[in-house]
């Protein structure tokens, strides 16, 4: 072969094709093996004999000592080490790491899944063909959504805070924990004097029958610094202690066999800077009620979570009303159980097989932290087995983060969602995903990636797709994007004009599945930056955004637009725009399309995701800039947004664009209210040309709003300008009819989302294991409750709206005032 032939930049796969395509010329060609059989090796720049292995990486990358490459057997099973190869790049870790954990539960887990997965594949093969092409192309599991790589971990800065310590002693208080409640008095440990390795060497005896410990039984160490405080009484000095938490850790009673565990155990604690472990007991008073009467007001109140003695009696006492007619209230018996007391335990796991199966919304809150107990758990997966697969996907979110409730690694949740991953490829390409954006976790990063293993063995077909997403692509674009975020908006550009004309971009970039969306092919990038209205471009933002178009291989003439951002955390995106497509869905099953644009948003890493492109689409900002002389008065420009409507929709059409803002503007007043969005300006909302309104980034929630030098500067519960009104209005001022249908579409989208509050209350308290900063207490909850109204009257909740939405209009000038800042702050930055 001549040595010309060979680019620095041609990848292994290219190698490949030529070596092959020269080798079928040779006189012994017939005696060689399948090209899989074969890999290249050379002698890389630390003098080690390496593999070659990744088809998409570059010759330029390795930097052979010498220019040299061996085509060599495979050693060992061939298809096997191929495998384990993909699936290690998959994970961003070596599946060595797992052998290196010489655990036996880890062991027993990695063989029961690869059996089961590979199971599945088999099974797979033998589908009749319809059922085949059902896995590999299923139908549209979004039904009413409008949308159509992986990130490396940026590297994180260690911040090293240096605290002075000034208590005199350590102590040590251990409690047994059944979710979160207390089994028995907390005891502790005998004082000890500060030292860098103390020791206690005593016994903590607990006031509980070891048969009397539920099976999911935690046992919680916290530990305390006890000071000494001076407190001046009465002109004397009077010395009084105090505890100041430290660290806590918590590890399970039994093991994963369900064996007592004994013997010695290294706990890695937690510093109380990140949780402190507080153990409390509950105490209540007694009320005065009749029985019948007093269950069903217990049951009935959707926000009643905490009981006094009294009601948790007479929940017990009553449990077989509850089973028969409050089937869907069976959270609120589990939690009243003393699960510290076998026999009250054996009665309730009899009562739980004879229990009717629920309804989603009710099941998922059963996944919550505060039921660990296995049977719980089984019954949960029985009920959701009932969904069907465009329902799972709507809750798949949730469903991942939950796994990090388990207290083992083998449990129905996770068998469950191999299952269902396995049988729906869509399904499997975003478990992938979910689980793959936190591998950088350390606390979930060996039960997800287990979990990954497993999905990967079942899914070897899968694999090819998969790693084109996770390849170069990612190593390239996030690479440029951060190369660029200290760089001048024209260099930006040439920059970019330069990049994706070169062949190493173009084929890392092109022919690839969408992320978003695994029925989407992204066969190439448009680069024409001057005739493109929607062109590829590095956005204005602090992240420099790296907005691309590419061509759909499935369409013709149609483009697919993607954002890929390194800096920002998408998962509170991910969230709050799976909420609003739940909202979406709920509206139309009962009738009422508000044109919603639930967007596709993905998280693939450590602060790196995707971003769906909105087509034909432009902020408030801009058109109103647009539209107006000066750049100081553009946000009270009232006519910009109509007129800029009129020029997209001539004659005819508007009428109908006029509808679209209308209802949309409906949809996101009601929406953005009840999930408290915060930070509305408007460079984050946004109108289609065809009138459909929607807003973008979603990075404050649930009332979590900004305020500048302590004032906070939203202070209205939704965005509903008197520009906004002038387009429901068709320009008129007189025009009220189209205001009050307004009004009424409002009102009736908020008592649809106040029935189904529970709903969204418990997909909210599931993602609290994700660690997001706005959702990480029951306080944070307590806003959603409040803006659903649970626990009132539907009268009651419309009276409350019906106040805040002329609370909205009476002072959306306060809005302008804002938007006015923004903008100024923005062209002046």
């Amino acid at each position: 072969m001549q040595a010309n032939v060979l680019k620095c930049n041609s990848n292994w796969l290219n190698v490949s094709q030529m070596v092959w395509k020269h080798a079928r010329s040779e006189p012994l060609f017939n005696v060689l093996s399948d090209p899989d059989a074969y890999v290249f090796t050379c002698i890389n720049r630390t003098a080690e004999r390496e593999e070659l292995e990744d088809e998409q990486r570059r010759l330029c990358d390795v930097q052979p000592f010498m220019p040299v490459l061996r085509l060599v057997a495979r050693e060992g099973d061939r298809v096997e080490k191929l495998i384990n190869t993909q699936i290690s790049l998959l994970l961003g870790k070596g599946l060595h790491e797992f052998d290196a954990q010489k655990n036996h539960e880890v062991a027993e887990f990695r063989t029961k899944m690869r059996s089961f997965c590979e199971e599945k594949a088999q099974d797979r093969q033998r589908l009749p063909w319809h059922q085949w092409m059902e896995y590999n192309f299923p139908c549209d599991l979004e039904p009413f959504s409008r949308a159509a790589q992986s990130g490396k971990s940026r590297s994180v800065k260690k911040i090293f805070i240096n605290v002075k310590f000034e208590a005199s002693e350590l102590v040590v208080q251990a409690g047994l924990f059944h979710g979160s409640e207390l089994l028995c008095k907390v005891v502790t440990s005998s004082e000890v004097s500060v030292c860098s390795d103390p020791v206690w060497d005593q016994k903590l005896a607990f006031e509980i029958n070891l048969c009397d410990l539920p099976r999911m039984s935690r046992l919680c160490f916290a530990l305390y610094g006890v000071l000494e405080k001076t407190k001046k009484q009465r002109s004397t000095k009077k010395k009084k202690k105090a505890d100041c938490p430290l660290a806590w850790v918590n590890t399970m009673v039994f093991d994963y066999k369900d064996q007592l565990k004994t013997g010695e155990f290294l706990l890695s604690t937690w510093p109380s800077l990140l949780t402190t472990c507080t153990i409390h007991s509950r105490c209540g008073i007694s009320h005065c009620c009749a029985q019948h009467q007093k269950l069903k007001e217990i049951v009935d109140n959707k926000n009643h979570t905490e009981f006094f003695e009294d009601e948790k009696e007479l929940l017990w006492k009553l449990r077989g009303e509850v089973r028969a007619h409050y089937p869907e209230s069976l959270s609120k018996l589990l939690l009243i159980t003393k699960w510290n007391k076998h026999e009250d335990v054996a009665q309730m796991v009899c009562l739980l097989r004879k229990w009717p199966d629920l309804p989603a919304l009710h099941a998922l809150e059963l996944l919550d932290y505060s039921f660990p107990d296995p049977h719980v758990r089984s019954f949960t997966i029985r009920c959701l087995r009932k969904l069907r697969d465009d329902e799972l996907f709507q809750y798949l979110l949730q469903l991942v983060q939950v796994l990090k409730y388990e207290s083992y690694l083998d449990c129905d949740l996770t068998t469950f969602l191999l299952e269902r991953a396995l049988s729906n490829k869509k399904i499997g390409h975003f478990l992938y995903w979910h689980l793959r954006s936190e591998m950088h976790v350390s606390s979930v990063s060996l039960r997800f990636g287990l979990i990954l293993e497993a999905y990967c063995r079942g899914s070897i077909y899968h694999i090819k797709s998969l790693m084109k997403q996770v390849g170069r692509a990612e190593k390239l674009l996030l690479g440029f994007i951060s190369s660029q975020k200290s760089t001048s908006r024209s260099q930006i550009t040439e920059d970019m004009k330069l990049c994706i004309k070169q062949d190493t971009y173009v084929e890392a970039l092109s022919d690839t599945v969408s992320p978003l969306n695994p029925n989407i092919i992204l066969s190439d990038i448009c680069r024409n930056f001057l005739r493109s209205t929607e062109k590829c471009k590095f956005m204005d933002s602090k992240m420099k955004p790296l907005w691309l178009m590419y061509k759909n291989k499935w369409v013709q003439a149609d483009t697919v637009g993607i954002i890929f951002k390194n800096g920002d955390d998408l998962r509170q995106d991910m969230l709050t725009l799976q909420m609003i497509q739940l909202m979406d869905i709920l509206w139309k099953t009962e009738g009422l399309d508000l044109r919603m644009i639930p967007y596709g948003c993905l998280s693939t890493g450590n602060k790196t995701g995707v971003i769906e492109v909105v087509k034909s689409s432009d902020t408030i900002a801009n058109i109103q800039r647009n539209n107006s002389n000066s750049a100081a008065t553009a946000a009270f420009n009232k006519d910009a947004l109509l007129n800029w409507l009129k020029s997209k929709n001539p004659g005819d059409k508007l009428d109908q664009a006029i509808e679209e803002f209308t209802l949309s503007c409906a949809g996101y007043c009601v929406a953005t209210y009840v999930l408290g969005i915060g930070d509305r300006h408007s460079d984050n909302i946004m109108i289609r040309e065809n009138g459909q309104l929607f807003h973008i980034d979603f990075g404050h929630f649930l009332g979590n709003f900004k305020a500048k030098f302590g004032i906070n500067r939203e202070r209205v519960p939704f965005i509903l300008t008197y520009d906004f009104v002038h387009v429901i209005q068709q320009g008129r001022t007189n025009n009220s009819e189209k205001f009050e249908r307004f009004r009424e579409c409002c009102e009736q989208a908020y008592k649809i989302l106040c029935r189904n509050g529970t709903l969204f209350v418990n997909l909210f308290a599931l993602m609290r294991a994700a660690g997001l900063p706005e959702l990480s207490s029951s306080k944070d909850i307590q806003y959603l409750k409040d803006s659903l109204a649970l626990g009132k009257s539907e009268e009651e909740a419309l009276k409350n709206f019906k106040v805040k939405f002329n609370e909205a209009l009476r002072e959306s000038w306060k809005t302008k005032v804002n938007w006015m800042v923004h903008t100024f702050a923005k062209d002046n930055r």
